[in-house]
């Protein structure tokens, strides 16, 4: 997600900087180079060896001769963003008001005036974090284009955010952003129908290849909107469904001012009934199972011009079969391209797939959040004479 990126990581006094390590190792283990500045008051809660060795890099704690925050955030600068985690209430004040009195602050000022992108995750206690000065500073420096990862408030506490939501914001604001002022739909995972209120049929899907899709859209820049049956994210617009027709109503409302739509959830093909009271174990059950509506047709019904992409799962092993099926679906529905995959991946980390358009099929094997990358890729391919246009 960070590949050839390079990360200034600006650590403050906030006690959140014990996790400076961790996220030092995560930003690298997603491809970035990272250096570290840090404030006095961090140095009392983590020493800076430590964060060398996390880095790998020699730290900045202060401001010498040697310039260190224009070689870092200025003009031509080594860095391609700024991320200060943990922020604290005193240094997103001091960012807004211009103060540069420690190493972090200085970076900022210097990132702020040379336009190198800065990410902000504040951490604080939650009566500081509603300060009314802490807030119009945040709203400031937003304005100045600078990007916050929104704290996790919990047990009194504005806590830093999450390595992941972190990672990918950092990863956002240093891309390039080919889908900025895009609006792009996800469906994703299982879908579920009752039987009663204890029993479902379901599938195997796990929702990991429609969450690394969203999330790829999303760091390169576009506004996501997620429909499943799964954990709510940070990122997206979440709409939780649980039946295919619940996904297809959500999906439908969502796609009216869609630029584009990624059909990865595995949907139920048949639905039942549903028994009003538990229905008792130990006697034969037999259930009349209906078909459902196939959510990319009905979509492409009420949006002819929308971009679909399609997801066809096989289990013959077939490649040849694959892409004959995934062309099928491809001209039935009139798709951008289709992901044609085996069953096997599902809920693997890796995986093996097909992309197939109207005239080629390329290859893809590797990590799922890799496979979601490539689709952003074509899909900012599909919009790109639409978004030059916009």
């Amino acid at each position: 997600m960070l590949e050839g990126v390079n990360v200034a990581l600006g650590v403050t006094g906030s006690i959140a900087a014990v996790k400076t390590v961790e996220l030092a190792h995560e930003l690298r283990r997603q491809g970035a180079a990272v250096r570290g500045v840090m404030s006095d008051s961090a140095q009392g809660i983590v020493h800076p060896w430590a964060v060398e060795f996390a880095t790998e890099n020699a730290v900045v704690t202060e401001i010498t001769g040697g310039v260190e925050h224009v070689d870092l955030c200025g003009y031509d600068g080594w860095a391609d963003v700024l991320l200060i985690a943990p922020a604290t209430a005193n240094t997103v004040g001091k960012i807004a008001g211009a103060v540069d009195d420690t190493p972090v602050t200085t970076c900022a000022t210097t990132a702020l005036g040379a336009d190198t992108p800065i990410v902000i995750a504040p951490a604080m206690h939650e009566p500081m974090y509603d300060h009314p000065g802490v807030l119009e500073a945040i709203d400031t420096v937003s304005e100045w284009g600078v990007d916050f990862v929104d704290p996790r408030i919990e047990e009194g506490k504005a806590k830093i955010a999450s390595e992941d939501a972190i990672v990918r914001d950092t990863a956002r604001a240093a891309g390039d952003r080919p889908l900025e002022g895009t609006h792009v739909v996800v469906t994703s995972g299982a879908t579920s129908e009752s039987i009663d209120p204890v029993r479902v049929i379901t599938n195997r899907s796990s929702g990991k290849m429609g969450r690394a899709v969203a999330t790829a859209c999303y760091v390169r820049g576009a506004d996501v909107t997620l429909v499943h049956d799964g954990p709510e994210v940070s990122f997206a617009d979440v709409r939780a469904v649980e039946s295919a027709q619940d996904m297809l109503a959500a999906t439908r409302e969502a796609c009216e001012d869609a630029d584009a739509l990624v059909s990865a959830a595995a949907i139920s093909d048949y639905t039942v009934d549903t028994n009003a009271e538990k229905i008792r174990s130990g006697r034969e059950l037999t259930l009349d199972l209906e078909p459902t509506p196939k959510l990319i047709d009905e979509i492409r019904s009420t949006h002819p011009d929308l971009p679909i992409v399609g997801f066809k799962t096989e289990t013959s092993g077939d490649e040849d079969a694959m892409i004959e099926r995934a062309r099928n679906t491809l001209e039935r529905v009139d798709l951008a391209f289709v992901v044609a995959n085996d069953a096997s991946v599902m809920g693997a980390e890796r995986t093996k797939a097909l992309l197939v358009h109207a005239r080629d099929a390329a290859r893809y094997e590797g990590t799922k959040a890799g496979l979601g990358g490539e689709i952003a890729d074509s899909i900012a391919a599909v919009l790109s004479p639409n978004v030059t246009d916009s």
